[in-house]
């Protein structure tokens, strides 16, 4: 998700939903290392629980960037083991990580030695044309024995040469039951599974045989799929932000960060960019997209806009 999840999104998001755990994009090692730390591990108090994602091989650099997400609060330090792009695999992380479990783990206990929060691995059920099960069982194995306890499998292979990241989350197949051996074969590890997974329906039922359920794209492309997700997985019956009053919620902070850092070239649809999707399923929402993407009117630089593109939307719907 990178580029995807930033601060605004997530911000966004816990309008929708108050206790699903939230994760950032995937943050380099080098980024945090030798670059600008403030502007990469900065987000909202509101965000919480929020967790921290590294991409990284080395573990004297992974100890460094994890101790640094534990100073600025996250919740989880998660180390990144299934992005399958060229441009982290020239970086020596992501999922090429699989074929090496015992560097994986190597870094986990870095990790682990530098923090006090928990420590997860989010991995692929396999790379390339390896998809014996044996492989990601020994994976897991491996790492468990460094002391990660938390597990998030998408549940797919990673094919590393020939196929683009978008691809790699469309063409190999899915394989659900992969992960619900691995709850089975390690009862004691929390087991998460994650691809391709849409509805509360279909949470659901992956949550009779893992532990938890990870939703990525579709919570991005349409957010307000995770309305239901408080009283449904969490027991919390408080009442519900409709979609024009998560959009009201945004215009106090959408305000406040064009105040803050307009000068250093923070535009409107920076933020508002994330928030198309909002709509999705309704009658007008394509209405709605299109005036939230009209250029003259992100020009403005009036979060307003927001309540606008909803109130232009409802008259559609009506007429």
């Amino acid at each position: 998700m990178m580029d995807w999840t930033d601060r605004h999104c997530r911000q966004f998001h816990r309008h929708i939903t108050r206790h699903t755990w939230l994760y950032t994009e995937m943050v380099t090692t080098g980024a945090l290392v030798y670059g600008d730390v403030e502007r990469h591990l900065r987000y909202n108090e509101a965000e919480h629980p929020v967790a921290l994602q590294l991409g990284g091989s080395d573990p004297a650099d992974l100890a460094v960037a994890a101790r640094l997400g534990q100073q600025y609060g996250y919740d989880e330090i998660n180390l990144n083991c299934g992005c399958p792009s060229e441009r982290v695999q020239k970086g020596a992380f992501g999922a090429c990580l699989m074929a090496e479990p015992q560097l994986v783990a190597d870094c986990v206990k870095a990790m682990r030695d530098a923090v006090d929060i928990d420590v997860t691995v989010k991995h692929r059920i396999g790379i390339d044309k390896i998809d014996d099960y044996g492989f990601v069982r020994d994976f897991v194995g491996t790492i468990a024995d460094a002391g990660c306890t938390t597990f998030i499998v998408h549940a797919r292979n990673a094919i590393l040469k020939g196929l683009s990241p978008k691809e790699n989350r469309e063409i190999p197949p899915l394989r659900y039951e992969t992960a619900y051996q691995l709850k089975r074969d390690f009862p004691a590890l929390e087991i998460i599974v994650n691809g391709g997974i849409k509805t509360g329906d279909e949470i659901a039922a992956h949550l009779q045989h893992v532990d938890g359920v990870m939703v990525g794209r579709e919570a991005y492309h349409n957010p307000y799929v995770m309305a239901e997700y408080d009283a449904r997985f969490y027991g919390d019956d408080a009442a519900v932000k409709t979609r024009e009053e998560v959009l009201a919620a945004m215009i106090p902070y959408i305000q406040a960060q064009l105040d803050a850092h307009a000068a250093r070239g923070l535009k409107l649809n920076t933020i508002t960019r994330h928030m198309l999707g909002l709509m999705q399923g309704l009658p007008g929402a394509r209405l709605f997209r299109q005036i939230m993407s009209d250029p003259k009117r992100l020009a403005s630089a009036d979060p307003h806009l927001l309540l606008e593109a909803a109130e232009a939307m409802q008259r559609r719907a009506a007429a």
